[in-house]
Formats: structure tokens, sequence, C-alpha cells
């Protein structure tokens, strides 16, 4: 969420140094080192706004919260605190039993961005001190769609703790129906849990799920209802929902909150850990996954988040060392053996790679998806394995046929080799039909018509692409080589000229060539 601007002057003198150097360490991704810099520069001008919200951000992103609460009444004695930021002090009134100023917060907050959040807040608070009908503040702005949501699932959960059960019962079985996910049937069995009825809780966790099964295990005494736990269940499903591959301060701050209200909440520590490592944080992010423990039903997403955080550090050996151990594990799922099919394909290993997705189809019952079926297609083919990539190749395109990346994936294979060019156009131009605005497909076709000798129709779909993606190496050589086709030598040689400059290896040194001699060098 974007600050406000700010009327107080930028940092000077020795604040303004450490201010510079925390600057710096924040762009470098270096999170202690800007903490402590922002902290130097807040204690040396208490009152500027501009490193309060800098201060208040790095601290909740580090996990000093104390430098976020002094950063943050810096913010709010100037009123100029982003709507987001009062969510901490929120967690905070909430565990210090203060639901008057808890109560004031959360109006506040849905007076803002977040006024989804408001009512469900005041409704959980309503539900710990018992003063009103909890219902009564969900629900109000019925046109707003994400109010209306997060609405209905506090009411199901929140007639859960009142013990209203028929009523729960039906508006718990609406949102499943409604896609409702594995985030909400957890907390309203926890809420059956700690009233003592195991019985509807086990029966909101079950079926094959595997995550959901974790869950039966750890069920204990469940959940005590009341504010910390509605606003901690909130905070982690916003968070979830926000989840992506941006990294976003507000799932920083949600899940930091979350955890302060409920320590042991391994789905928010997770959702944090993601999100620090996409910010940069890799080694915050591993040391937060290590505190969940082997037993937590979340250890299995714990698994697969450090793989995943050690991919993006850069560690792909270490990452496929860890995802090799998992798919080899006795409980083992077809996904996990995805993980590492698609680990080995990043790096180059498309032998392996198909062999790993050749464990998760046997694990999904032997055929696999359309998906599968192209990923263990594509890693074979690019193995150097073509026939016996076809049948794949062919299959997801039989389970997908209006699905482009397995049409053009296969019709780009077959006129690549010259092989059955008419069924290659024909996969080729029905795939453009479905995106007609993909280069990659757009490229395609154009190869497919200059393989068959149709340049004409060729070159305005390659060069459409090229257009569409000026620095794709595949692209500006095949646009290259139908200029070449049509007697147009100068811009044949500007196409791969522009091909070049990206080209690594192999398809440098063929590039080279054709500048010199032409495609009769190759």
């Amino acid at each position: 969420m974007a600050a406000p601007a700010f009327a107080s002057d930028p940092p000077r003198g020795s604040d303004l140094a450490a201010y510079v150097r925390a600057r710096a360490a924040d762009a470098e991704g270096a999170s202690d080192v800007a903490a402590r810099g922002y902290a130097l520069a807040l204690a040396a001008d208490p009152g500027n706004e501009v490193i309060a919200i800098r201060a208040f951000r790095e601290g909740v992103s580090v996990g000093d919260l104390a430098l976020a609460r002094r950063a943050l009444t810096v913010l709010e004695t100037s009123r100029v605190a982003p709507a987001d930021a009062a969510l901490l002090r929120f967690a905070d009134q909430v565990e210090a039993r203060d639901w008057d100023g808890a109560r004031a917060t959360a109006t506040r907050v849905g007076q803002g961005p977040l006024s989804f959040v408001g009512p469900v807040l005041r409704a959980w608070i309503a539900v710990e001190t018992g003063g009103g009908d909890p219902l009564a503040e969900l629900g109000k702005d019925a046109d707003n769609a994400v109010e209306r949501r997060y609405s209905a699932e506090a009411k199901a959960l929140i007639l859960v703790a009142m013990r209203r059960d028929v009523e729960a019962n039906a508006a718990l079985q609406t949102l499943l129906a409604e896609g409702g996910g594995l985030d909400v049937r957890i907390a309203a069995a926890r809420l059956y849990a700690g009233r003592g009825d195991m019985r509807t809780a086990r029966a909101l966790l079950a079926g094959e799920d595997p995550a959901a099964r974790a869950q039966l295990s750890a069920l204990g005494r469940g959940a005590k209802p009341g504010a910390a736990f509605g606003a901690a269940t909130l905070f982690t499903r916003l968070a979830g929902d926000l989840s992506g591959e941006e990294p976003s301060p507000l799932v920083i701050l949600l899940t930091r909150t979350a955890l302060m209200l409920e320590p042991a909440n391994d789905r928010a520590r997770l959702l944090l850990a993601d999100a620090l490592s996409r910010d940069g944080s890799g080694m915050r992010a591993l040391a937060l996954i290590q505190e969940v423990r082997p037993k937590s039903p979340w250890a299995r997403e714990a698994d697969t988040l450090r793989i995943a955080v050690l991919d993006r550090m850069g560690q792909r050996d270490a990452a496929i060392a860890l995802a090799t151990k998992r798919s080899a594990a006795k409980d083992a799922t077809a996904d996990d053996a995805r993980t590492l099919g698609d680990l080995l394909v990043a790096s180059g290993r498309f032998g392996e790679a198909a062999d790993a997705y050749g464990a998760a189809m046997t694990r999904e019952g032997g055929t696999g998806d359309w998906v599968l079926n192209l990923q263990r297609g594509g890693a074979i083919e690019q193995a150097g394995r073509f026939e016996e990539a076809l049948p794949y190749l062919r299959r997801a395109v039989e389970l997908a046929p209006d699905e482009p990346v397995a049409l053009n994936y296969l019709g780009y294979a077959l006129a690549e080799r010259g092989r059955d060019l008419p069924e290659a156009q024909a996969l080729l131009e029905k795939a453009r039909r479905l995106k007609p605005d993909d280069a990659s497909i757009t490229d395609s076709l154009g190869f497919a018509y200059a393989r068959r000798g149709q340049t004409a129709k060729a070159l305005p779909l390659l060069e459409q692409a090229a257009a569409a993606q000026p620095g794709d190496v595949e692209i500006n050589e095949h646009l290259g080589d139908a200029y070449w086709a049509s007697g147009r030598r100068y811009e044949a040689r500007y196409a791969w000229r522009a091909a070049s400059v990206h080209a690594e290896g192999a398809d440098k040194t063929r590039l080279a060539a054709k500048l010199e001699r032409g495609p009769a060098a190759e």
C-alpha cells in the first residue's frame, strides 16, 4: 500500500548520513542494516515522517516491532499514517485487551482502503466482549463484493463460536459450495475442536486433500473464539489471497500481526517467509521456515517453500537435492515430483526431469493431465528424443484440444523437424485463433508457413512477433531467415544482428555464420 505524501523536510546533518546509508542498504536488500540505519535516523530526527514511514516498513519486515511502533507513533501524531499501519496498533490493543481502543482502531481501518476489514474486526471484538450482536457488524455494504466475501466467512465462523450450529452449518456449506478454501475449513474445525466437538471438526477436514488430513492430527484443544483468533484468521486469509509473484508490504504486515496474535500460526509464518523471500530476504525466510516443527500440519508446505526459497536465492543445486529427497519420501505426492521436474528442467537436466514427471504421472494413476503430459513430452523432446516425446505431446493436445500452449508446442515441434507440416500448420492456426496476441504462437505459425515455402504469409506474422518481442533471439532469427528466402538480404542480416545481441553459445555461433555467409553456412 502506498505511503501518503509527507510535509516534513528530508533529514539533514548526521541524521541524513544515517538515512542515506539506510536507503542504500534497503536498495541492496540488506534489511537488517537498513532497519538499524532508519532507527538511528529516526532517533536523531524523531518527528520526521519521511524517515518514519521507511522505519515502519523496515521494522515490520525484519521483525523489529519496537522500531515499527516508534515510527507508527510519529506517523499517527502527524496524522499521516498509512491505513494498513493501523493493523499493528489493533494487534497491540487486542493483546492489551484495550477493547475501546481496538474498536476505535477497527473503525478507523474501515474508513480506508481496507474498509472490508473493519466490520469483521468489530464483530470479533463483540464476540470477545459480549457487547452487542456481532453479526450486526457484518455485511453492511451490499455493493462491496470483497466485503461480502470476507463478512460471509466471518459470519460462518462467528455462528460456530456462538453455537448456532444449524445456521453455522448452512453458512459453511454455502461457502464450500462457492469455492471456500482450506483456510475456512481449518478455522471452523479449530473452533469446533475448542468446543470439544471433535466429530464435526474431523468431518470438516475429511477428504483426500493431504493438507486437510495433516490438520486432523493438530486440532488438539482447538481454538478459543475471540478477537485474537478472529483477527489472526482474517489477516492470514487476506495475506493468502494477496500472496503472489510480487513482494507486498501489506502481506508482510498482515502476517507479522497474525503471528503476534497467534504465535503458533504456521500458515501465517509460511506466508511471511514467502513474502520475505520474494522481497530478497532469503536467509530470514529460511529462518522462519525452520521454526515450523516437523510435526506441524504445515511441515509439508514448509519443505516445499524451503525448496522454492533456495531456488530464488540462486542455490539451485541445494533446492534440487532437497526436492529429490522430498520426492523420494514415502508420503511423496505427484506435486513433489512435479516440483523436482521443474527444477531439473530449469537446470537443463531434461532426461532426469522426464523421469520426475513420469513419477508424477504414476502417482496420479499413470496417465496424468494435459499439463503433465506436455511437461513430460517437452522434457523428453529437449533431451533429444523426439520420437519418444511425440506420444505425450499428442496426448496433451487430445486432453486439452483448446489449450493454445499445447497446440503451439506440438505444432512447432513438428514444423521444426519438417514433420507432418499440414498438421503442424493446422495446430498453430488454431492456437493463434485462440490466442491471437501471443507473440510466441504468432512466430510459430509464421515459421510453419515459411517451412512450407509460404513466405508471403509468413513475413507479416514474423514481423508482428518481432515487434512484440524485439529482444527474442528465436523470433528475430526466424524473421531473418524469411527475409533471406524472399531475397531481402539486407533486412535479413539486420534481423540476424538483432537476434545475435542476446544470443549465447551455439545460437551465437550459428548467427555469426549466417551474418557472414547466409543460411547455407549453417
